[in-house]
């Protein structure tokens, strides 16, 4: 029944080891974490095979990044699953044809994708290699009785603070990252506008003094994404877990209209996302909050491992360049596995 989760700010010369000898609790809403602290491991959509867990650890240990060898490069071989393309293809249509008759201004669709792994490659090899190969992201292991072993990397702050000073962010389109510079299309433009506008509006309801900054182009990995930051005071009266149900799932993994697409999401995507594209870290553990959403990120089984990403679609969005962006996002983990 022990539960662990590991994690490490992006940047940060050390990490954190948080362990719980019990299973972690299991909320039925993000509201009510209103008051909690602890590691908080939400999913896409709550249900009760995938529920909202917080860890709240026996013990707290902090230690240096471990120094890894690099992996041996090879040449990355994808296999193209016909199912796996096929899937798509469906998804896509039946996603596009709801943007093309005007019922969503953008929707997400997301992949879900099978690799075969050695069967005695450790779950903490692959976070030391994430740590060293992504320094810029935060990266998380952790492992609970129920949602198994899991693995992120990812840029995208959902909620970060100190009880006083907060800070969120608009992260959105999506490019392969060009060392000359980057020129942005009036798609990723437009998908951007759409999350930058909707965090406002959250922020509108319990914070005060907003700044926003941007949107400009920031590196994840091999990618690049248009980023607007968002800093704010939350009012006295706020509660954290009404803004954390506020804001997610944001337009960035989800769609706007919010509840329509989430809803499209569950009815008519090939996989289940689960704790894909939630969002994980640390709330108020000694007074400080650091949150990221799950992008990037992998479910690790025995001798296999599930890796996902995913996409915003708008109205003028084609099926290829979308499917070339879950491959690049794809990349991202499948290097930690070559």
């Amino acid at each position: 029944m022990r539960s662990f989760a590991i994690y490490r700010l992006p940047f940060a010369e050390e990490c954190t080891m948080l362990v719980q000898q019990s299973a972690p609790s299991e909320l039925s809403s993000l509201t009510e974490l209103d008051g909690k602290e602890g590691f908080v491991i939400a999913p896409f959509s709550p249900s009760a095979d995938c529920p909202i867990l917080l860890l709240q650890p026996d013990e707290v240990r902090t230690m240096p990044v471990k120094e890894v060898q690099s992996l041996p490069k090879k040449k990355q071989e994808v296999n193209e699953k016909e199912t796996d393309r096929a899937k798509y293809h469906r998804d896509f249509a039946a996603f596009h044809k709801e943007l093309a008759n005007n019922k969503f201004a953008k929707i997400v669709l997301s992949r879900c994708v099978q690799e075969q792994i050695p069967h005695d490659l450790q779950p903490e090899e692959v976070f030391w290699q994430a740590c060293k190969k992504y320094p810029r992201q935060f990266v998380a292991l952790f492992s609970t009785p129920q949602s198994g072993i899991w693995l992120m990397a990812t840029p995208e702050i959902l909620l970060d603070g100190n009880g006083t000073e907060w800070k969120t962010m608009a992260l959105a389109g999506t490019m392969p990252y060009n060392e000359n510079g980057t020129e942005w299309s009036a798609k990723n433009k437009a998908e951007q506008q759409h999350v930058s506008l909707y965090i406002k509006r959250c922020l509108e309801h319990c914070a005060d003094e907003i700044k926003e900054e941007g949107a400009y182009t920031t590196q994840a990995a091999d990618l690049v994404h248009l980023r607007t930051d968002f800093s704010f005071k939350l009012r006295p009266d706020a509660a954290i877990g009404q803004l954390l149900s506020d804001l997610h799932p944001t337009p960035a993994v989800c769609g706007m209209p919010k509840d329509e697409t989430k809803a499209f999401i569950l009815a008519n995507e090939s996989n289940k996302r689960l704790y894909y594209s939630g969002f994980a870290g640390p709330l108020n553990l000694q007074g400080n909050t650091h949150i990221y959403v799950s992008l990037r990120c992998m479910q690790m089984q025995t001798g296999l491992c599930n890796l996902y990403a995913g996409g915003g679609i708008l109205k003028e969005s084609t099926e290829e360049s979308e499917w070339k962006e879950t491959e690049a996002k794809l990349s991202t983990m499948r290097q930690l596995l070559r």
